[in-house]
């Protein structure tokens, strides 16, 4: 059997619950035949900003590069992620980690076509890959953990890492007391399975296994009511409410699914946007630098004592 390699990324502390859900799933992964490699968040160094220390984001980048799945496993904090785990998104996410600026800078360097605005891209973000989410918390109201699946999907939209599943619990209210939830650890053996099952499929070939949720396309419930209809806060998808026999439902025509950032024709359209604002921003260089010149001779910025 040719095996698929997953890296899971765990957010929470060492043997704690997240870090015991995670090393379920990939316990199970294995069991099925994947190679499996876990990173802990606590163990990388993330400076937060250039010349301000060791920073293992490129890293754990070629990490991810070099698998074809991926988990990640959190603990819920204050209805959210750790902030670390965001600022890790926010160092692997922009043009290199993005499908559609990767393979339109591709080929427009292939045609011989001018950029106007030109990024350092990685041809291994185009290989097919597959996750899964993992979120615990303490608090069993859902109030508490609105925001966390939500921004987990920050973390794989840029590369189109095609979601299978996406799970969270709640009770797990003292160090690793997961334990005692043998649904929960069921459940999220269940999630390594499905990830090693689908691993080598592409974005549109992947089939998720979690629950539905109102969105057809992240799965999720987060929406936000617009003045013509709805969005879904997650990924952006565009739809209208409608009622029938006293049910209110959520309604997403197919143009209104390609609004999603999950969908490659949007990621085109972002990518073309960016193009299209540099170019227009161009000529008006020397004004700009002029400009701002102005403002970064005005500082009255306090800072801490080093």
């Amino acid at each position: 059997m040719t095996t698929e390699r997953i890296l899971g990324l765990s957010a929470g502390n060492p043997d704690g619950s997240a870090d015991i859900l995670l090393k379920q799933a990939l316990r199970a992964a294995e069991a099925a035949g994947a190679d499996v490699h876990m990173v802990r968040l606590d163990d990388l160094a993330l400076s937060l900003g250039p010349g301000s220390g060791r920073d293992d984001s490129a890293w754990f980048w070629d990490q991810l590069m070099e698998s074809t799945g991926f988990i990640v496993s959190t603990p819920i904090y204050t209805r959210t992620i750790p902030g670390k785990l965001r600022l890790l998104g926010d160092k692997i996410s922009g043009p290199q980690a993005d499908v559609a600026f990767t393979a339109e800078i591709l080929r427009m360097r292939a045609a011989g076509e001018e950029l106007p605005v030109n990024f350092p891209i990685d041809e291994r973000v185009l290989r097919a890959r597959v996750g899964a989410f993992i979120c615990v918390g303490g608090s069993l109201p859902s109030s508490w953990k609105s925001l966390a699946l939500p921004l987990m999907h920050t973390l794989t939209a840029s590369a189109q890492i095609g979601i299978v599943d996406q799970v969270q619990f709640a009770g797990a209210g003292s160090p690793s007391s997961i334990v005692l939830d043998a649904e929960a650890l069921e459940r999220t053996a269940q999630l390594g399975r499905e990830v090693a099952a689908q691993l080598g499929r592409g974005y549109d070939e992947v089939e998720f296994r979690g629950e539905p949720g109102v969105c057809p396309l992240c799965h999720l419930d987060a929406i936000v009511l617009l003045p013509d209809g709805i969005e879904c806060a997650s990924c952006g998808a565009a739809g209208r409410l409608e009622t029938a026999d006293g049910r209110i439902t959520a309604v997403f025509p197919t143009a209104g699914r390609q609004q999603s950032i999950l969908s490659y024709a949007e990621k085109l359209a972002h990518f073309r946007e960016v193009q299209q604002t540099a170019a227009r921003q161009a000529p008006d260089r020397v004004r700009i630098d002029r400009i701002a010149s102005e403002y970064a001779r005005w500082d009255r910025t306090l800072r801490p004592p080093t």
